[in-house]
């Protein structure tokens, strides 16, 4: 098992001292005076924050970090309060959740699933955590979700884009505010089109676990059913560094564009790697070679450097947007940490804010209250225009940004240009489409 690495903030309830867990013929301890997992019992409340410290997506699970302290000083009365000033659900009062102050621990699930695995079951059977939270992957997404669903307490997924979170893995415990693969390649298609014509050939890298499996197939069937071949799809290891010898090939496929279906530190490399081998200034088939990256960040950006130019693909949030929620969350960032936030730290800061404001109105931390309470649950104000949790899946339905890498940033943060804001109609799918078929929520588990 690899080492987890625990961090612990703040005073832990005595809840976790007295060993409340889970009624669970599983690894968990259990409490019979207990209604539910990890009830509070004195005058706090613990949240567990997983997020990758290292690992190839380290630099998101830093900013979900800063993200989470941030919504923790809102929730708590500190601070400017942020997106709850223009939240359009007003039942966050600023004293922590239903009167008990917010704290926290922390985990690093290294992006590895194993990993994030026991870093939230310690979090839960030793610190008391009533909701875990956090992520970059979506390999562990699935795994602590799963995890979450067995103790009986609620998962708010952090950054996670597979299709199979809220399809085939879903959980009745788990709840996903970041966009998937689907909603990526509806939201890319039409510009694609618009950018590169329908006589396309297209040759993918592909992360080899759920998230690139989804990515890809997602991409691949909305850009084939315009016109585009699928010249070819060569699958990476997440952990590799150097994708040299994955680019070489694509030089005699016959293919005008890669897909990197890679996100972080891999794509900065598969990136850089592809224009080293000059694929950005070659012409195949009569026309300008181009690379599409489906997912990525301004992180990403950051660490891509001029590479990032031109290119297109789809982001969650930018810290651009000029609504008000946004604003108020850049502002609240940028005064505590002195630059803006990236896309990870919005969706984290706004799960932690939706798990708060579903406590609340729900007037219980018993997670299938608070379950109850984000199904079908409507607002806005959170920098993403009206969002709608759906209760056959759990997923959040809202407008998707497509972007590109700016051709002359005025800052080493003013690196994407959003070309367009997708609605979310032409996102939403049914809950039974085929790409997200099988598997099924279940019943919420209390735990205890």
């Amino acid at each position: 098992m690899s080492k987890t690495n625990l961090t612990r903030r703040g005073v832990l309830k005595s809840g976790a001292v007295a060993g409340a867990g889970v009624a669970l013929p599983t690894i968990f301890t259990a409490s019979s005076a207990a209604a539910y997992t990890n009830e509070p019992t004195g005058g706090t409340v613990t949240l567990g924050f997983n997020v990758p410290q290292t690992g190839p997506y380290a630099d998101e699970g830093a900013d979900e970090l800063r993200a989470y302290e941030l919504a923790v000083e809102h929730l708590n009365g500190g601070g400017d309060g942020g997106m709850m000033n223009t939240f359009s659900s007003k039942a966050l009062k600023g004293n922590g959740i239903l009167g008990k102050k917010v704290e926290y621990v922390t985990g690093d699930t290294q992006t590895k699933s194993d990993a994030a695995r026991a870093s939230a079951k310690s979090m839960i059977e030793k610190d008391g955590a009533i909701m875990i939270t956090g992520g970059s992957s979506s390999g562990v997404a699935v795994a602590v979700q799963g995890l979450c669903q067995e103790a009986g307490v609620i998962f708010m997924a952090g950054l996670t884009h597979s299709n199979d979170t809220t399809g085939k893995d879903k959980k009745a415990n788990g709840f996903r505010h970041f966009f998937n693969g689907y909603m990526s390649a509806a939201a890319l298609a039409p510009v694609l089109k618009n950018l590169y014509g329908t006589d396309r050939k297209a040759y993918h890298l592909t992360a080899d676990y759920t998230w690139g499996w989804t990515q890809q197939e997602s991409i691949a069937a909305a850009t084939e059913a315009m016109g585009w071949e699928t010249v070819n799809n060569v699958l990476t290891p997440l952990a590799a560094t150097d994708f040299s010898s994955y680019i070489a090939p694509v030089l005699n496929s016959g293919a005008d564009v890669l897909v990197l279906n890679h996100y972080g530190g891999n794509m900065v490399n598969s990136l850089t790697n592809a224009v080293q081998f000059g694929l950005r200034n070659k012409q195949v088939n009569g026309k300008n070679f181009e690379i599409v990256v489906p997912l990525f960040s301004r992180l990403m950006a950051r660490g891509a450097g001029e590479n990032i130019k031109g290119i297109v693909g789809s982001t969650n949030w930018h810290w651009s947007l000029q609504d008000e929620g946004s604003k108020a969350f850049v502002k609240s960032f940028g005064t505590k940490y002195g630059f803006p936030p990236s896309q990870a730290a919005h969706t984290c800061y706004v799960q932690t804010l939706l798990y708060a404001d579903a406590c609340e109105r729900a007037g219980s931390f018993n997670p299938c209250a608070v379950g109850e309470a984000l199904e079908g649950f409507e607002f806005d104000g959170m920098g993403n225009g009206p969002t709608l949790y759906r209760a056959d899946d759990h997923q959040c339905f809202k407008d998707v940004l497509v972007v590109k890498g700016k051709e002359n940033p005025t800052s080493e943060f003013d690196l994407l240009e959003v070309v367009e804001v997708t609605p979310a109609a032409q996102v939403t799918y049914a809950p039974d489409h085929p790409m997200f078929a099988g598997g099924s929520l279940g019943t919420c588990n209390p735990g205890a």
